[in-house]
């Protein structure tokens, strides 16, 4: 009767809200990161210097102070948080896209490693989710092994903002850094360094699988230096999550990305993804789109001391070969034809 239709509407009804709040809070989660990534730095120095002309300025004075004394803490390691890292929110950015992390091989607890993390993507959220969260359960897969994701060094200068990277185990992308980690904190360490960096950025465009690599060789002297195995890390469908408008070399435009890479470290890029309330806008969310991370099997690397650059220059060839193999054995696996070819430069 009535009653029967009206009950099973509201059924229907109750599912429907469910899988509305799910999708909302996956929309949510992603954005409180993209906006992190993009202003929460510069709105949290505003923000302390209003405080300091206010009643409350011994708050911010305070804070400071703090600052002050934990200037080095992201130098040594950080301050990571796993009740941070097992966030509830990240399962929810996880859920978006969807993100996934792929093993390949065992690391031994006894080594440690530098993941050279491929391609940069515009915002690399793949190596957010699998490295800086366990979301996609990276500690389950890699059982003893701490990981380290790199990022710009200026970030740790930003209030609040610094902590904030430090509790997902976020840590300057600089030789004291590293340095400290690989020879201070014992074994089954790995750093993630995004190995393109800025420059890679400025190539990535949905449907172009390119790496920034030839002559990024910087990476591999640290894993000599400290006798760190190096692992190719390569994110299927890390390119496809924004659009971006590719200026062509000699033009104003990626002259000005040059000269922002060269004295501030970053390149702005024009982007855009898909809006809050519709995927048939323009706006700051990436779009849903899957991004599989495949982490391949380390390379054995031996400690020097001093190397020269004839070996940094084997090493760098294996590493590029290996990435090379890992790209051509998973790339029909997940999306692309048996055709593509990595393009390395």
């Amino acid at each position: 009767g009535t009653g029967s239709n009206i009950l099973s509407a509201l059924q229907d009804l109750f599912w429907l809200s469910k899988s509305k709040v799910e999708k909302q809070l996956q929309i949510i989660s992603v954005l409180q990161w993209v906006l992190t990534f993009l202003v929460m730095g510069i709105a949290c120095t505003l923000i302390l210097m209003y405080i300091l002309c206010t009643d409350c300025w011994a708050i911010a004075a305070l804070y400071l102070a703090w600052l002050v004394f934990d200037w080095n803490t992201p130098k040594k390691g950080g301050r990571r948080s796993q009740w941070v890292r097992n966030w509830a929110i990240w399962r929810y950015f996880r859920d978006y896209f969807p993100i996934r992390l792929v093993k390949t091989h065992n690391l031994l607890t006894t080594r440690n490693y530098i993941f050279g993390y491929h391609p940069h993507g515009i915002m690399g959220l793949g190596a957010f989710c699998n490295f800086s969260t366990e979301a996609t359960g990276v500690s389950q897969k890699f059982p003893g092994i701490r990981p380290y994701l790199a990022t710009l060094a200026g970030n740790f200068r930003m209030p609040i903002l610094r902590d904030y990277l430090m509790s997902g185990g976020i840590c300057p992308v600089n030789r004291d850094s590293i340095d400290y980690i690989l020879s201070k904190n014992g074994s089954g360490n790995a750093i993630v360094i995004v190995v393109g960096g800025a420059a890679e950025s400025l190539n990535c465009t949905p449907g172009k699988n390119s790496v920034t690599l030839r002559h990024r060789k910087g990476f591999v002297r640290l894993a000599l230096r400290h006798g760190a195995d190096l692992v190719p890390v390569y994110s299927f469908g890390e390119n496809e999550v924004y659009k971006q408008v590719i200026f062509e070399e000699g033009s104003w435009g990626r002259w000005v990305q040059k000269k922002f890479q060269k004295h501030i470290g970053f390149a702005p890029c024009i982007f855009h993804g898909r809006g809050l309330f519709s995927s048939n806008t323009w706006g700051l969310l990436p779009y849903s789109k899957p991004i599989t991370t495949v982490v391949g099997e380390p390379i054995t690397i031996p400690k020097i001391d001093n190397p020269s650059q004839k070996e940094v220059d084997f090493y760098h060839s294996i590493y590029v070969d290996s990435l090379i193999k890992l790209f051509d054995k998973y790339k029909s696996k997940f999306g692309l034809p048996e055709t593509e070819v990595l393009e390395v430069n």
